[in-house]
């Protein structure tokens, strides 16, 4: 008797991403000088497999002058990472690369094992990160949008009909017009509740420019150390590991000067290079808060060897975003680069933003008194505070400050 063959799951599926325990990476490169800026960026997918929580089993690196329309990889390269997979026990495949619903579906196929694509690595990521209501809300939207044009023919699960009187045509076509309906159903109802909380926040963030205190939004790479800087300045606990994205929801506490002002300092979900589009719009109204900060602190990790492109990642996206406030460059985690490098690593820091930057290690405590006596001087131009308002500031404080935890995403969106 033949046994029935368990089918795929497909890493489109967003509850796959959880499920994953140990991964294979692949990147690819065009050859030439390339490979290093690869090997680069395959260490960056690694990292986002350890925030994943999988352990890495493989890593390879493959030329590839052009994708294949078909399965992305030549066919040879197929047959070769499927033997190999087939030794390391069939762990789940992460492509540095983003795939095409045809892509993904012919490599799950060929390899019999998830594959999900950079961006659906992300995607898992965020699903586990986000804490508040509005950051579940933005993550599942975004799954969802992803998951549209991989329904058709992606999941085998779906290829069956339903049973009943009057029911034809082919394989699947039925259950995969009812599942694009319940998904665009609940995209509708995601969307009328998330605009419910942006109403919100934007109501807080109006109380809080009414206050004259200066916001300062900590902006930069993610696992720059922005978490890192905002605890140790505000004797904080906001979680800071060495993770890509530990940090999803913006968090804002208040940072007392020497100069005896005081501003609103808030951390962001950090930045990373190709930063998927679906993530992009999904988190239009966290980032509103870079845009609606008075000014901005750009971090940047001086010991990674990339630093100078993830500053330049960073920058571009802010560009994008139209956010052109005044804006200090902090160079952390300076008691990781070593003595004799740092003169090198500041200056090319300071060649790409064209700004004097400040260095400073958030662990040694070096550096942060000239970065809060940086803030002061900027915070001093962007607000005014006079005797008269003094008074509002005190009594104001505790409420803008306060954050409201919105109601459970899965009753509020239903």
């Amino acid at each position: 008797m033949a046994q029935t063959q368990t089918p795929t799951l497909s890493g489109a599926d967003p509850s796959v991403g959880a499920t994953i325990t140990r991964a294979a990476l692949v990147g690819t490169h065009s050859g030439g000088n390339r490979r290093e800026r690869a090997e680069i960026e395959l260490d960056e997918l690694e990292e986002l497999a350890r925030t994943l929580g999988a352990e890495v089993a493989d890593r390879r690196l493959i030329q590839l002058r052009e994708p294949h329309p078909a399965t992305y990889l030549r066919t040879g390269t197929v047959e070769t990472m499927d033997a190999a997979l087939g030794e390391l026990g069939r762990p789940a495949v992460l492509v540095n690369d983003s795939l095409t619903p045809r892509q993904q579906r012919n490599l799950q196929a060929a390899w019999r094992v998830p594959v999900l694509d950079r961006t659906e690595v992300i995607l898992a990521i965020f699903a586990r990160r986000a804490r508040t209501a509005e950051g579940r809300i933005q993550v599942e939207m975004a799954q969802l949008e992803h998951l549209l044009p991989r329904l058709a023919g992606g999941w085998r699960h779906l290829e069956r009909q339903r049973g009943g009187v009057g029911l034809r045509g082919g394989p699947g076509e039925t259950q995969i017009e009812v599942d694009r309906r319940l998904v665009g159903q609940r995209l509708k109802r995601l969307r009328v509740r998330l605009r419910e909380l942006e109403r919100r926040r934007t109501t807080q963030r109006k109380a809080r420019l009414d206050v004259p205190l200066a916001t300062c939004a900590l902006v930069g790479y993610t696992n720059a150390g922005k978490s890192t800087l905002l605890n140790r300045l505000t004797n904080s606990e906001v979680l800071a590991d060495d993770l890509l994205f530990a940090t999803l929801d913006p968090t804002s506490r208040l940072l007392s000067l020497p100069s005896s002002r005081r501003v609103i300092l808030t951390d962001t979900v950090g930045f990373i290079q190709n930063l998927p589009t679906e993530l992009v719009q999904a988190f239009a109204a966290t980032l509103e808060e870079v845009r609606a900060a008075r000014m901005l602190a750009v971090v940047v990790d001086g010991s990674h060897p990339d630093a100078p492109r993830q500053l330049t990642t960073v920058l571009e996206t802010l560009h994008t975003m139209e956010a052109e406030q005044p804006a200090l460059l902090v160079v952390s985690k300076a008691d990781l680069v070593p003595p004799a490098e740092l003169p090198h690593v500041v200056a090319c820091l300071r060649d790409v933003a064209e700004v004097e930057p400040i260095v400073i290690s958030s662990v040694t405590g070096d550096g942060l008194r000239a970065f809060r006596a940086a803030i002061d001087e900027l915070a001093a131009q962007v607000v005014i505070e006079t005797r008269a308002n003094r008074p509002v500031v005190e009594e104001d404080l505790e409420a803008v400050l306060e954050e409201e935890e919105p109601p459970d995403v899965s009753r509020a969106a239903g």
